[in-house]
């Protein structure tokens, strides 16, 4: 880590454009809120990833040992509050104040997981057991993080992608995003670095060509993620969500076209995700544009999530996406047009343009996926099912893949009580091994040592 990194702060800082206006009763509640031991931990967790936004390090944990006596608290004012910080990262400051886009995340993770952290959780006032009462949960975070506007005609194109990519496709998103920039097109990703920050850096300096004033670039996050990825710091609206089915929900209600960059299994699992819902007969007339698109060298990642597509769903899933290869500006261009049609079928139906309420989701979707054994146990992989259904237990299965091979709790799980039981078709698992190998060998999955099947296919 380098070594400015290690200079550490106190400071107190207060909010400005967010939370300023606030009554003593609601002052109270996020001091109440701040000092729940399990919130207070998640609170501090985020705030120092966002406080070490720009720092580049290999590894996380890095920045929890080397900050471990950092703190953060909620300080009541007479007309407000302010965060009175402690051993924070002195990069955060520039001439003894914090950079202002650093501030303004600072407090948007103040006001989602502490604030809304406390409210969502409150089941006299949101029903998170039904479908329409997560979706109303998801709609007031976002209404509260103020990235909706009503007044405006649909512009907002959700970018996905992985991370950890190469240079040619770090560039290639760039490119992508400076003409989605010349259409004045505001851009959502999942905020982190890679693919989601690429396209925010060319619409920059697309929306500066345009003379475009108040651009929005939306990053959506969750909990577990934005300690592991930092808010980039072209983002100036930061979202966090409760969880990644929550977040992923926000994505598709919010979006009027989403462009999907080169990733890994994180991609592959919201390419499952969307699949799921354009699949839904309910759902057959959605005007929701999808383009994949990348570098050349980008070819062979796309040929194999297609053909996986394919072979899970066949003709049905044709039209439901289009795939532009190394051509920038063509995907500039078929997204504007498309994003028309969408105007227009918002208007025809009379669904809002800030989000998209007629979209439907099933449960299955809404429902948190724990990758346990029990759960994995439970799945039924069959190529008979239902293409929405299948949509929903393919992703889930990969989480379950993925978790025991790259992540600690999925290993130490797999460790401890053998492979995951799958009950699937041989055809459909040997297809779901071949992308993930593919993804192995492409360097696009984070592995200890060579991939190895995780689990165990039990016949029907």
């Amino acid at each position: 880590m380098a070594r400015e990194v290690l200079q550490k702060v106190d400071i107190e800082v207060s909010p400005r454009g967010s939370l300023e206006l606030l009554s003593q009763r609601e002052v109270a509640a996020l001091r109440h809120g701040s000092q729940h031991h399990a919130l207070q931990r998640l609170f501090r967790q985020c705030a120092l990833a966002v406080l070490n936004t720009g720092n580049e390090t290999d590894d996380v944990a890095d920045i929890f040992d080397a900050y471990e006596d950092f703190s953060i608290e909620v300080a009541p004012r007479t007309r407000g509050l302010q965060l009175s910080i402690r051993n924070g990262p002195a990069t955060a400051l520039v001439d003894g104040r914090m950079v202002e886009g650093i501030r303004q995340h600072l407090f948007a993770v103040l006001r989602d997981i502490v604030h809304l952290g406390t409210e969502i959780s409150d089941k006299a006032r949101y029903d998170l057991s039904t479908s329409a009462g997560v979706t109303d949960a998801v709609f007031q975070i976002l209404k509260h993080a103020r990235v909706m506007e009503p007044g405006a005609p649909p512009n907002l194109v959700v970018c996905w992608g992985g991370h950890s990519i190469s240079r040619e496709e770090y560039e290639y998103t760039k490119e992508v995003g400076y003409h989605l920039g010349l259409r004045r097109l505001d851009i959502c990703t999942g905020c982190g670095p890679g693919a989601m920050k690429g396209p925010m850096k060319g619409a920059a300096v697309g929306h500066a060509k345009q003379r475009v004033e108040g651009a929005r670039f939306i990053g959506l996050s969750e909990p577990g993620i934005i300690a592991a990825e930092p808010p980039n710091p072209m983002v100036n609206h930061l979202v966090v969500l409760p969880d990644i089915e929550k977040r992923l929900e926000a994505f598709v209600r919010l979006a009027h076209g989403i462009i999907v960059f080169p990733g890994g299994v994180g991609t592959a699992e919201e390419i499952l995700y969307l699949m799921g819902i354009l699949l839904d007969p309910r759902n057959a007339a959605l005007k929701l544009p999808i383009i994949f698109t990348g570098p050349a060298s980008a070819q062979p990642y796309f040929r194999e999530v297609d053909a996986f597509l394919k072979l899970l769903f066949g003709a049905q899933i044709q039209g439901k996406y289009q795939i532009i290869v190394d051509d920038a500006e063509a995907v500039g261009t078929a997204l504007s047009k498309a994003i028309g049609d969408v105007r227009r079928d918002r208007s025809r139906t009379g669904d809002a343009y800030y989000f998209n309420w007629l979209l439907n989701i099933t449960e299955a979707q809404q429902k948190p996926f724990l990758a346990s054994h029990e759960q994995v146990a439970a799945l039924k992989l069959g190529l008979d099912a239902q293409p929405e259904e299948l949509a929903v237990q393919v992703r889930q299965a990969l989480s379950a893949i993925v978790s025991g091979n790259v992540k600690e709790m999925g290993i130490r799980a797999i460790r401890k009580h053998g492979p995951f039981k799958l009950r699937a078709d041989r055809k459909l698992v040997d297809a779901l091994d071949h992308l993930l190998t593919q993804f192995a060998v492409q360097g696009r999955m984070k592995l200890s040592g060579q991939y190895e099947p995780c689990y165990e296919v039990v016949p029907f």
